[in-house]
């Protein structure tokens, strides 16, 4: 874009400026131009630039560089210069088209100024350049508060510098501070923007603030700290990105002095680039805390979504939340109308203590502002931005209190209600200390949501709880506590359920069915819980209404087909089935989709026992066979679920055959021994599901005394 000549811009220069056409008469000089070259504007306007301010042997050299701006070029050098047409001065030089408002070049602007001046600049433009390259390196807002306090003051002239933030829509911050009055830092740590200093003025007006003088100072600002004796002079620049308010620079000057207006410009450029710095690392800043947030919470989710001991879950919650996103972490759970804590993690281990001794010794009030119980009697976050030593003074109950509220040094704090649904079932605290964030709004949505999925793992997990809980009473109900002693019968059975917590559907049973007869069953429910637990005691209620009516293999299955179409029921089932006759010497086994039972001969041999037609309960449309097998005085029958034989990975016939070599090797005196011997040593180490063993024995006839 075209550049024009605007004496709004020129003309509070120090620098002489002067404008002419392109026949080369003067048709603007600046204030700073008519006390160089003349007494007055008509000295200069008007006038022939090259006749009134260059003598016959320079006027060449001037042509020559006219000709060349009239092209569009520019140039700068020393010239000699006569001034008040007078005396000749050697001037540094600075020659500019200028545009008119067709963008064509229409005449020349001169800069000019004596070499002291120019020396002046020079210097301002080395400092301008080093403060600007250190703010582009920059990393941190402490970064650039450090070429504020240390590189801008120096270069300003200033003995005391400092630079406020603001912390959010009611507050600023005291960054850093050099050389200030004893006390400063502390004082103004945070501030009100609302406040009558000069900062908090600067920034609310968007403009630079100059006072020269004490007493223009003190008339102002009364109580504001004296940083030296003697005269002072100050100088406030606010930070301010497009319409973002970002903080202010306060620098303070010995004695009364005035600023012109190169200098004003010089500082105005310095507290732009500190603005746009400040700008730049917050911007990055808040970036990468969307960033870190939105994979902590990601993590957060897979983790309280991927186990149900959820204590645990929350505990490695707490701290991976410490100390990237607070100094210290709590988590209380709501038990019985009363706050228990269930997780807490601090970045300072030698503070945990002091913590839970305030905690224990200081409990808070139920109605205090921002307490935990507040925010569990309400259901709503809390928020403190900024915690002041006043506050720390009005919380405390005692010097003692005093002394460990300071001790832990919390500065920022946010409270949010672990909601699920319409109840609050706990409460989560950060705190930050005093060189750590500053809570804001966008933390408090961040805190929210990280509680409402809090809130949701432990819901289910204590509703998955009490459903475990009914489904564990259940099965207990439904299972034999103890086998039935039998005549003439020798009876084992072995349960262990998986390493899981839920009830899971294996079920068993031996009923006697007179004349010496008996009827042994194992069965197995898909899935766990508490649906599995139902199904389970309706198959072994019905089971054992079935063997009365009829105990006959065949008949009971297809019974529990009628049972399964009109009970609706959704969850597979498969079942070993099994009639034992001693008079008969005989046994009768059906399979509903289970695993073969094992035959253990008196003489160790194994058989296996496998059906041609294992139709599941309730299919339709299929057959099962009957197998009978001789079953003589000292055979074994070991009836059992999948979970004995399969592994994760692994062929069902490499269980089968583990399961053949062990009950082959191991000794049967005590029939209990070695069936706990047989299943410990085949099941899956992993315990990945339930297992379920029932083994059933004709004893063998004594041996006669010889």
């Amino acid at each position: 874009m075209a550049w024009q000549p605007s004496a709004a811009v020129l003309e509070d220069l120090m620098v002489a400026a002067l404008a002419a056409d392109d026949t080369g008469h003067v048709v603007y000089a600046n204030a700073a131009a008519t006390a160089l070259f003349g007494s007055c504007p008509d000295d200069l306007v008007g006038t022939q630039l090259r006749e009134r301010l260059f003598e016959d042997a320079n006027r060449g050299a001037v042509d020559e560089v006219t000709a060349r701006v009239l092209a569009g070029a520019s140039w700068s050098g020393e010239l000699p210069v006569l001034c008040s047409g007078e005396h000749v001065r050697e001037l540094v030089t600075s020659w500019s088209p200028a545009y008119d408002g067709a963008g064509r070049v229409a005449g020349v602007l001169l800069l000019a100024e004596d070499t002291e001046h120019a020396r002046i600049l020079t210097r301002r433009l080395h400092r301008l350049s080093h403060v600007s390259t250190n703010l582009l390196a920059a990393r941190t807002v402490q970064d650039v508060a450090r070429v504020v306090t240390d590189e801008m003051t120096d270069a300003a002239g200033a003995t005391v510098g400092s630079i406020s933030l603001v912390v959010d829509d009611e507050s600023l911050a005291l960054v850093a501070i050099k050389g200030g009055a004893t006390g400063a830092a502390s004082r103004w740590a945070s501030y009100p923007r609302s406040s009558r200093t000069p900062a908090a003025d600067c920034l609310r007006n968007r403009r630079a603030l100059v006072l020269n003088g004490r007493a223009a100072i003190a008339a102002r600002y009364p109580d504001l700290e004296r940083a030296a004796e003697g005269e002072r002079s100050i100088v406030c620049l606010p930070l301010v990105v497009g319409d973002r308010e970002l903080g202010a620079i306060s620098m303070s000057f010995p004695g009364r002095r005035r600023f012109n207006a190169p200098e004003l410009v010089f500082l105005t450029l310095l507290s732009e680039m500190c603005a746009h710095a400040i700008d730049r690392i917050q911007a990055q800043a808040s970036a990468d805390d969307r960033e870190s947030k939105l994979a902590f919470l990601a993590d957060a989710t897979v983790r309280l979504s991927g186990d149900l001991d959820y204590e645990a879950t929350l505990s490695a919650v707490a701290a991976a939340a410490v100390p990237w996103f607070a100094d210290w972490c709590v988590i209380l759970i709501a038990d019985d109308g009363r706050l228990r804590p269930i997780a807490f993690a601090h970045a300072d281990t030698g503070h945990a203590g002091l913590v839970e001794r305030l905690q224990t010794d200081y409990p808070q009030p139920p109605d205090a502002y921002a307490s935990p119980a507040q925010v569990l009697h309400t259901g709503r976050s809390v928020l403190v931005p900024e915690i002041t030593d006043e506050m720390l003074e009005g919380r405390a109950r005692d010097e003692e209190h005093l002394r460990l509220l300071r001790a832990v040094a919390p500065r920022s704090m946010m409270s949010c209600p672990l909601t699920a649904g319409d109840r609050v079932l706990g409460v989560i605290t950060w705190v930050a200390g005093e060189d750590s964030r500053r809570f804001d709004a966008d933390d408090l949505a961040f805190g929210e949501d990280l509680a409402r999925r809090a809130a949701i793992a432990i819901d289910n997990a204590q509703l998955h709880s009490e459903l475990r809980d009914v489904a564990l009473r259940l099965q207990h109900a439904v299972l034999p506590e103890r086998l039935p002693a039998l005549p003439d019968w020798e009876t084992a059975v072995v349960y262990q359920p998986s390493g899981r917590t839920d009830a899971g559907g294996d079920f068993y049973d031996v009923i006697a069915l007179g004349g010496g007869r008996i009827a042994a069953f194992v069965g197995d429910v898909m899935g766990r819980g508490v649906q599995a637990a139902s199904v389970m005691a309706q198959m072994r209620s019905a089971i054992r209404t079935l063997v009365a009516l009829d105990p006959a293999p065949a008949a009971v299955m297809t019974g529990l087909d009628v049972v399964f179409d009109r009970l609706d029921l959704e969850h597979l089932v498969t079942i070993a089935y099994a009639v034992a006759d001693p008079a008969a010497g005989t046994m009768q086994l059906i399979s509903a989709g289970h695993p073969p039972p094992l035959l253990v001969r008196t003489d160790g041999t194994v058989e296996v026992v496998e059906h041609t037609q294992t139709m599941l309960l309730g299919a339709g449309g299929g057959a099962r066979n009957v197998v009978t097998v001789p079953f003589a005085a000292g055979d074994t029958a070991l009836l059992f679920t999948d979970g004995l034989v399969e592994r994760r990975g692994e062929d069902t016939e490499e269980g089968m055959e583990r399961l053949v070599r062990a009950a082959r090797r191991l000794d049967r005196a005590d029939l209990d021994a070695w069936l706990v011997a047989v299943v410990d040593g085949v099941r899956d180490p992993t315990r990945d599901d339930d297992v379920a063993a029932l083994a059933v024995r004709r004893p063998a006839p004594p041996v006669p005394a010889r």
